[in-house]
């Protein structure tokens, strides 16, 4: 192929100016490897500070699931047993998801649609099934909002639960919680638990919880880091206070030893689900796959050293979860103790938090008034990570060249409205029960997700130059032998029901893996490729290619995470998929269609198809790419992407008669000459 030809067959459709503001004929650089923009975007809205982009991230990593879904799992599977696979989860999956979202994002100066279609145009359906998996799951979040300032305005009432006396009891809360703020007194007696009537209040309570979100981002990300101020700050301080009198309570060291002093470390083994709910809880708990930290991190200025900001974020939402656990299990314990039994509570649920807290809160003095306290506390939690959910989807949009001139109130407004009238099924007397289904069907979302987003970056990025140097057909069986074996594995591990499949799965995986390899090493025989760096070539190079990318400009990328994510987590977030796909409820039913035993119609159906959508996205970005242009991003010029090093182009607009625009680029002399001058 000559030069010309190269060129010809390389050209991109590029990033263009994303402000009225910016400088006809701007000039940026294209990377060689990633054929996308990586120049200076003056219009892009920037955090105030870094302790602001702190501040956002880690508060939408902090929200209900760290004081109820965490506390939860920890329960159902072993203890303080569900920490060896959460920490496991944390450092080989979390952190590296959460630094390839962070630092593409800051890279491109995009989100996640931009960030994966410049990977490959056939991988936009990636990014858009992240966004829409965070849509969907920040419909039901806002309803727990709902709920809560529900709860504190209820509070404020006459008649009051805890204004009574007696002061109610765990049970009570719960009951009082589900029966009074959810209003699910009268879908008990309805047929298979479905819906009987909408409720008034939790509807009004949804859209005040809308309209505060629409004020927090409609007025930009500088606004809006400086909420998170309030809204992540307050809430740490009041983590402590209410630890400090959950600790000091009789009986609350037993709740502590059913944390983390009973370690039933069987559940790792009989209960095989606990590795997958793991995974989606450090997803879910880190903000990763939804887009989120993709669009923080976009906003960022590019010399940000991404990795050390996502460690930051990652261990202080950790540290934040792990001491909630601790607030909560030495409340049970209190409830234990004042029981008659001395049983332990078997609290589910979001009715965790509310049977715990805030029967202890009451005991103190002017109990009412910490009670409220706590509703306000869990209100600030949840409404900076509901925001940030959304910002995510905002930030894809308006990145757009349909939506790029749109004023981020319209976009936003439109975003939220939207939003409140689907989240009508979880205000009706039933909404208990479609949000929890909802919930357990995003794992399948997450963990879909975060398996494209590392296959992209790990296998389809550079994969283009790999066929070029070692032939599509070593690459071809090198990637169907990583991810065949796999998959045939996962079938002999979770089909087998007898005491030779664990065996049976890892012989399997071995074989298949080494045949495959072997036809490889053949083909790269043939072509006088196999030596060390054939090997290299075939294991490494893409990734280290990435690194000299990214390094230059996010700073410290690190070789271990080049590893994990080409041959580590897209491995493992499949055997994880499946795995989940497997897992059986009490009744021997797969969990796939049965969670909970709910009705098919409409919970297990509205549930499948929530994990379906975000599939039927992707698969589309991959069959028709073209039916996903209103995506593009903004089309400054075409760009040559060299292959060996950036290039740098002059852009030039030219009418034309039919009012579209043709290039012209500079001779590589004067292009050498201008990059000079810009220098």
């Amino acid at each position: 192929m000559t030069e010309s030809e190269h060129f010809e067959g390389a050209v991109d459709d590029a990033v263009g100016p994303t402000d009225a503001g910016e400088a006809k004929g701007f000039v940026r650089f294209r990377s060689s490897v990633w054929g996308t923009i990586i120049g200076k975007d003056e219009g892009r809205e920037r955090w105030s500070s870094r302790v602001a982009f702190f501040f956002a991230a880690v508060g939408s990593a902090v929200g209900f699931g760290n004081v109820w879904r965490f506390p939860q799992l920890a329960a159902d599977y072993g203890g303080g047993a569900f920490l060896i696979p959460y920490v496991i989860a944390l450092f080989v999956i979390g952190i590296p998801i959460l630094f390839l979202e962070i630092a593409l994002g800051q890279f491109h100066q995009t989100g996640d649609v931009g960030v994966f279609g410049s990977i490959h145009c056939r991988l936009r359906g990636v990014g858009l099934s992240s966004v829409a998996g965070s849509y969907m799951l920040v419909c039901y979040y806002t309803m727990l909002i709902a709920w809560v300032i529900n709860a504190f305005f209820d509070s404020f009432s006459a008649d009051a639960i805890w204004k009574q006396d007696p002061p109610p009891t765990g049970d009570d809360a719960v009951m009082y919680f589900f029966n009074d703020i959810i209003g699910m007194s009268t879908v008990w007696d309805s047929p298979d638990l479905r819906p009987t009537r909408l409720v008034g209040k939790n509807v009004g309570y949804s859209f005040l919880g809308w309209l505060i979100i629409y004020l927090c981002v409609a007025w930009g990300l500088k606004w809006t880091g400086r909420i998170t101020y309030f809204t992540m700050g307050l809430p740490i301080v009041l983590l402590f206070v209410f630890l400090g009198r959950a600790v000091s309570l009789p009986g609350a060291e037993d709740g502590i030893q059913k944390y983390i002093g009973i370690w039933d470390t069987s559940v790792l083994v009989k209960q095989p689900d606990v590795w997958s709910r793991a995974v989606s809880q450090i997803f879910f708990s880190l903000s990763v796959t939804f887009g989120v930290m993709t669009a923080y991190g976009s906003h960022c200025k590019k010399s940000e050293p991404a990795f050390a900001n996502s460690c930051v974020i990652a261990c202080s939402n950790c540290l934040f979860s792990f001491i909630s656990g601790f607030a909560v299990f030495a409340s049970i314990g209190h409830l234990a103790y004042l029981s008659e039994t001395g049983e332990f509570p078997t609290y589910e649920s979001f009715g965790l938090v509310f049977g715990t807290w805030p029967v202890v809160l009451n005991t103190l003095p002017g109990g009412v008034h910490w009670v409220r306290l706590l509703f306000f506390d869990l209100f600030l939690l949840g409404i900076d990570s509901a925001f940030s959910l959304l910002e995510g989807l905002l930030t894809v949009v308006r990145d757009t060249v349909r939506f790029q001139d749109k004023s981020k109130f319209i976009v936003a407004g439109v975003a939220c409205l939207f939003a409140w009238l689907v989240g009508f099924i979880y205000a009706t007397d039933a909404g208990l029960f479609f949000l929890d289904t909802i919930d357990f069907y995003i794992n399948f979302v997450m963990l879909l997700v975060g398996l494209l987003e590392t296959f992209s970056v790990g296998w389809i990025y550079g994969i283009e130059k790999s066929i070029d140097t070692l032939g599509a057909p070593v690459v071809h069986f090198f990637l169907f032998g990583n991810f065949g074996s796999i998959i045939l594995a996962s079938g002999l591990w979770f089909g087998l029901k007898n005491d030779h499949a664990i065996w049976a799965g890892f012989v399997g995986l071995v074989v298949f893996y080494l045949a495959c390899l072997a036809i490889c090493l053949v083909f790269m025989k043939k072509k006088g490729m196999l030596s060390k760096n054939g090997l290299y070539e075939l294991y490494f190079a893409n990734m280290f290619d990435l690194k000299k990318e990214l390094q230059p400009v996010i700073g410290h990328v690190p070789t271990i995470w080049c590893i994990l994510i080409r041959h580590v987590i897209p491995h493992l977030l499949l055997i994880l998929f499946i795995n989940l796909a497997r897992a059986d409820n009490a009744a021997g039913e797969s969990l796939f269609g049965h969670y909970e035993g709910y009705a098919t119609w409409p919970y297990q159906v509205l549930g499948i198809l929530t994990a379906a959508f975000a599939f039927f996205l992707f698969l589309i970005g991959v069959a028709a790419p073209k039916t996903m242009a209103w995506l593009d991003l903004p089309d400054e010029k075409k760009i040559w992407k060299s292959g060996k090093s950036i290039k740098k182009v002059d852009i030039v607009e030219d009418e034309e008669e039919d009012g579209g625009k043709a290039d012209k680029f500079d001779s590589e002399e004067g292009a050498k000459q201008q990059q000079q001058e810009a220098t």
